[in-house]
């Protein structure tokens, strides 16, 4: 669901971005696609995830490392009533405790200086780029060009590129929290569910797969999935750009008097 959990983290970006005080393309358009590449973050601990294979090596170690702890974590804490498994994949990186923890340990990274919270952003886009393709690297950018070559050349050109890195410091944990949690609905929305509540116990489980109703669900992969799912989070996530929906209003006036003037 790499490509769909992308989608949705890019819609959600959009979406949240107002609410982090974003306002602008150039603003809201690297929140988005960092928040869309840490949607990807929850599935390191699959070994075959996007986010797992990101550095060869480097990310498979600590793939196996993650679900090394999730396995011990979902030992240490599961309930009665859950079931008898490895507590591998789906547990540890897909609870809202783990969207929380990981979101304000990236927001604690701008103490240690703009080139570790650069960093962090660069990866989210490096995972959505894998997810999503080159457009969109080339949107964020265009969307960083616009806001230098607007600041005029020289040195305010110099201090625009300053204050977008001290600017990336206050929103990028809300990036990371945000791209996991909308990645745990996204699982919630399959046959196998989520367990982003967990600790809370619920009937008997505390890591109690949250789900829709059985006739709702569909497997990862599904026809639904690539037939409804996707176009609709593609559609959504040009429409919630900023300033989109007057450009498409514009458009359907504009032709709306295009064909009065024809009949």
């Amino acid at each position: 669901m790499g490509r769909s959990h992308a989608l949705s983290g890019w819609c959600a970006g959009l979406a949240v971005a107002p609410l982090v005080g974003l306002t602008s393309v150039a603003e809201v358009v690297p929140f988005a696609a960092a928040t869309a590449g840490y949607t990807l973050l929850p599935d390191l601990d699959h070994p075959g995830a996007s986010a797992s294979r990101l550095l060869g090596p480097v990310t498979r170690l600590v793939s196996g490392a993650v679900r090394a702890f999730s396995g011990v974590l979902y030992n240490l804490t599961k309930g009665p009533r859950d079931e008898d498994g490895t507590g591998k994949h789906r547990h540890a990186t897909h609870t809202l405790v783990a969207a929380v923890l990981l979101g304000f340990l990236a927001a604690g990274l701008g103490d240690r200086g703009k080139w570790a919270v650069l960093a962090v952003a660069v990866t989210g886009l490096v995972l959505a780029a894998d997810a999503l393709g080159d457009w969109i690297v080339l949107a964020v950018l265009a969307a960083a060009g616009w806001s230098v070559v607007g600041a005029g050349p020289g040195s305010a050109a110099a201090d625009a590129v300053q204050a977008g890195l001290t600017q990336i410091g206050g929103w990028i944990g809300a990036a990371v929290g945000v791209g996991m949690f909308v990645h745990c609905l996204g699982d919630s929305l399959t046959r196998s569910g989520c367990p982003w509540l967990w600790p809370l116990p619920i009937r008997g489980e505390t890591w109690y797969e949250i789900r829709l109703p059985r006739p709702l669900r569909f497997s990862t992969g599904h026809w639904f999935e690539h037939a409804v799912i996707v176009p609709v989070l593609t559609i959504g996530g040009v429409l919630l750009l900023p300033g989109a929906v007057e450009v498409v209003q514009r458009l359907f006036d504009a032709t709306s008097v295009w064909l009065a003037g024809r009949s």
